[in-house]
């Protein structure tokens, strides 16, 4: 089961704009959440907030395993893993790519093999895992960033805006694994779409953005 996940108050500021206003929510465990809002709402920098990539100027964050709160360092971080809209990639091959994050944490060879080859064959890019990654569709890079995600197998999996920009086949095949993900793994999903109908069909709660606040559905 996905970790909990409470924010209070957190707010944010960038160069004297206020981006975040005294946000506040709890996530439960194993669920998913669909952030919506306009462009400029702050959903993108509370993902990064919540990814424990930067800190709000003022407010907490508080990841719960089974009701205990969880110290902020790296045993914390490497659970939670950020998607972003563009998925940076290194110039080599597909497996090296999903393979990276298990090599840093030091996972034996047998394991980052076995475990490369599923998050591949979930997103269903097994045929390339030797292709450069840098020859890949739109859609597929899309794709090979969730398996770099999926691997280390995160109890918190946030997705920025994960179908932008790609056709509508890679759409059902991402909407597809994000389902799979869901009832197999247990993880605990944050998701960012502008897309009204995919957030109903993959969210068990909307939360919905604007001018920095969340606001009541």
């Amino acid at each position: 089961m996905g970790l909990e996940l409470q924010i209070a108050r957190v707010s944010k500021n960038y160069n004297g704009n206020r981006i975040l206003r005294d946000c506040s929510f709890a996530f439960g465990g194993g669920r998913t959440y669909v952030l919506q809002g306009p462009n400029g709402s702050g959903k993108s920098t509370l993902f990064r907030i919540l990814a424990l990539l930067e800190r709000g100027d003022r407010g907490t964050v508080n990841y719960l395993d089974q009701s205990v709160v969880l110290e902020d360092n790296l045993a914390l971080r490497r659970r939670l893993t950020l998607v972003l809209p563009r998925t940076g990639i290194f110039n080599t091959t597909v497996f090296k790519n999903v393979a990276y994050g298990l090599k840093v944490r030091g996972v034996d060879r047998a394991t980052i093999e076995a475990r490369v080859n599923d998050a591949l064959l979930a997103v269903g890019l097994g045929h390339k895992k030797w292709h450069r990654a840098l020859e890949l569709s739109s859609g597929e890079t899309k794709r090979l960033g969730i398996a770099r995600g999926m691997v280390i197998s995160p109890e918190v999996f946030l997705l920025d805006e994960p179908t932008v920009n790609i056709d509508p086949a890679n759409t059902a095949m991402i909407e597809a694994i994000i389902l799979k993900m869901k009832q197999e793994r247990q993880a605990t999903i944050l998701m960012i779409t502008h897309d009204p109908a995919q957030a109903q069909r993959l969210g068990d709660e909307l939360i919905f953005m604007q001018d920095g606040k969340i606001v009541p559905a």
